[in-house]
């Protein structure tokens, strides 16, 4: 167990994933500072109840992600620019307020790899829908999209689709996050792929459909 400072944010961060935030609240400002002073990860954790900023400490969700700082873009009056990376799970035992920041006393969370033929095979039946899923997003864009440049890791690969899901709400990404084990997690995440690559190709079905019909100012 150890102390670790927190960040109550509005959305959920996993392994793995970066992200950028603009600091401004000079308690934030203090609490990243000592982060940078001290090369150490702050604690990622999505609001519960309360709000993200100038007010009083939100009350954040027990499982959380450390981000670790690793570009700062300083700005005027001290606030700054950040992006992190996340990396460990952690568990809040408790919550200290010893300082303006909100700090928590807390375990390493790791997810559990137990039976990793089951891994493998939820792993495999979940990759091509996350495939189609971006590949059909790209094309929406004008973009080219590369399946090589998913991660070959199950778990790596499993948190990577937990993120970029957009048709799910942050406290759905936080159960995700906070499952247990990678074969329940790769299984979750693959029911929720499942609507939504049905979803995706009934609106791609309806469009083309749309773009058949004669058209009439009539």
């Amino acid at each position: 167990m150890f102390d670790l400072p927190l960040f109550p944010l509005g959305s959920v961060l996993f392994p793995g994933m970066t992200n950028s935030l603009y600091i401004f609240e000079d308690r934030y400002k203090d609490m990243i500072n000592t982060c940078l002073e001290q090369r150490k990860p702050f604690g990622w954790v999505l609001i519960e109840e309360g709000r993200e900023a100038l007010g009083p400490l939100a009350r954040p969700y027990r499982i959380g992600c450390t981000a670790q700082v690793f570009r700062v873009q300083p700005m005027e009056q001290g606030t700054m620019n950040i992006t992190i990376i996340g990396q460990d799970r952690f568990e809040i035992k408790s919550l200290n307020y010893n300082h303006e920041y909100l700090s928590g006393s807390v375990e390493l969370y790791p997810l559990t790899r137990n039976n990793p033929e089951r891994i493998e095979r939820n792993e495999q039946r979940l990759r091509p829908l996350v495939e189609r899923y971006l590949d059909t997003l790209a094309k929406a864009e004008d973009l080219e999209f590369d399946p090589m440049q998913l991660p070959a890791d199950p778990v790596e690969f499993g948190y990577l689709a937990a993120a970029i899901l957009q048709q799910i709400t942050n406290p759905q990404k936080q159960r995700l996050l906070s499952l247990p084990g990678a074969s329940r997690l790769l299984s979750e995440i693959y029911s929720i792929y499942y609507r939504e690559v049905a979803l995706l190709d009934m609106m791609a079905e309806r469009g083309d459909k749309a773009a058949d019909e004669p058209f009439s100012l009539n």
